[in-house]
């Protein structure tokens, strides 16, 4: 009776082990995994009653067009999921994110144009990842970011135009990727690709395939074969205009900077303000070229050009201005801090208040592809001579003269 009562006991430990459904085909491997074998069944939807303890699930070659939130609640301990080859078009937010012991993924050539990438960010151990042969036009920059085990990434035949910078970093482990036989626009966008590929260790199957259909003058050229003069990093000059003497455009005193920038394709000027009162960007002109301000309650007025005057300058102007230049292959900034003095020498006191900083007679700060190795803080503090009025011998104020003298003082060069 007693040896019964065991087999029985044994039996029903096992029963929920060998659980299968009757389209599939499961079986214990030789290291112990249990495989449970489900391709080449004509399946609409994943099967139900499957084993809690699957480690290896084959769906691949059905008809399945639909992945839901729970379609894999009953095998959360697999670590292979081959779903390649079916009709899949749809998959909900959530279908894979508690498969947390997934090690291979393969959902290649399927329909699938829009995933849920935040699902793959449980998956910290996912080794190989198959999406090739779908309809993906896009990807977020941080689609992999967590998959720090990923040894082989398949993205080609997709409907992929561009790639975001970044796309392949944090992944140490990655020795393989595949993007051939995508669309690319070989705009400047793209060209981060171009330099991450002559500088990685990892192989790039069928690299002469990765063509550009766009544009028309890189037709049909390996995107490794983007000319280097085709795109340049930006280039930005911050210089102070010195005009306040001849200036007749507004009463009192006008700040104004011009900058200068430089690339290819030509960049965007952009302008970022702190103040101890606010934050200001301003990501283009907002004067016209009758003069006339587009947002007439922005006192910060910005020219086509690349010069911005702040009429009026006064205390609560004083703060950080900093000049951005964008285009699709980067973005520079240059910055100076520009303060009211309102001492006899504001240069001294700048000096007594910051003993790193030396006097400067030029009136420009350039960043451009080179850094000073010696640069420490980058700040460049221009410093408006704003003298107190003076007594006359017969004892009435006598405002000085000399309202728009400009002295210049500097923590460390900008010259990068």
């Amino acid at each position: 009776m007693r040896p019964l009562l065991c087999c029985l006991g044994l039996a029903a430990l096992l029963g929920p082990c060998l659980a299968c459904p009757s389209t599939c085909s499961c079986s214990t491997k030789k290291n112990g995994r249990l495989l449970a074998e489900c391709a080449y069944k004509d399946l609409q939807e994943v099967p139900k009653g499957l084993s809690s303890n699957v480690t290896i699930l084959t769906l691949s070659a059905n008809r399945i067009s639909w992945l839901g939130q729970g379609s894999f609640a009953e095998v959360p301990e697999v670590q292979s999921l081959w779903l390649g080859y079916n009709q899949i078009g749809v998959v909900e937010a959530g279908a894979f994110a508690l498969l947390v012991h997934l090690k291979n993924l393969d959902l290649s050539h399927n329909k699938i144009a829009d995933f849920p990438w935040q699902d793959l960010r449980n998956l910290s151990g996912l080794q190989i990842l198959k999406m090739n042969n779908n309809r993906l036009a896009g990807l977020p920059r941080d689609a992999f970011h967590s998959l720090k085990d990923l040894r082989s990434l398949w993205l080609n035949d997709n409907e992929l135009t561009t790639l975001a910078e970044g796309t392949f970093n944090n992944l140490p482990s990655l020795s393989q990727l595949q993007i051939f036989n995508n669309p690319f626009n070989c705009s400047c966008k793209v060209f981060w690709l171009k330099k991450w590929t002559e500088n990685t260790s990892v192989s790039i199957t069928k690299g002469g395939s990765t063509l550009c259909v766009a544009p028309t003058k890189l037709k049909g050229r390996a995107v490794t074969d983007i000319p280097d003069h085709h795109c340049i990093a930006p280039s930005v000059q911050l210089t102070y205009l010195s005009n306040l003497d001849n200036t007749v455009m507004y009463d009192g005193l006008t700040l104004t900077l011009h900058c200068s920038v430089a690339g290819n394709p030509p960049p965007e000027i952009r302008w970022k303000i702190q103040t101890s009162g606010r934050r200001v960007e301003i990501n283009g002109p907002n004067v016209a070229r009758d003069g006339n301000v587009k947002q007439s309650q922005e006192r910060f007025l910005v020219f086509k050009n690349g010069t911005m005057a702040i009429p009026n300058f006064s205390k609560e102007d004083e703060g950080i201005y900093t000049c951005l230049a964008v285009n699709d292959v980067g973005t520079r900034d240059v910055s100076v801090n520009v303060a009211l003095a309102g001492s006899e020498n504001p240069a001294e006191d700048l000096l007594r208040d910051d003993p790193q900083a030396s006097h400067l007679g030029g009136r420009s700060c350039y960043k451009g592809d080179e850094m000073d190795p010696s640069g420490v803080g980058e700040k460049l503090v221009i410093v408006y001579h704003m003298p107190r009025e003076s007594k006359s011998r017969s004892g009435g104020a006598v405002p000085q003269l000399h309202m728009g003298t400009l002295l210049l003082a500097l923590g460390i060069v900008l010259c990068c």
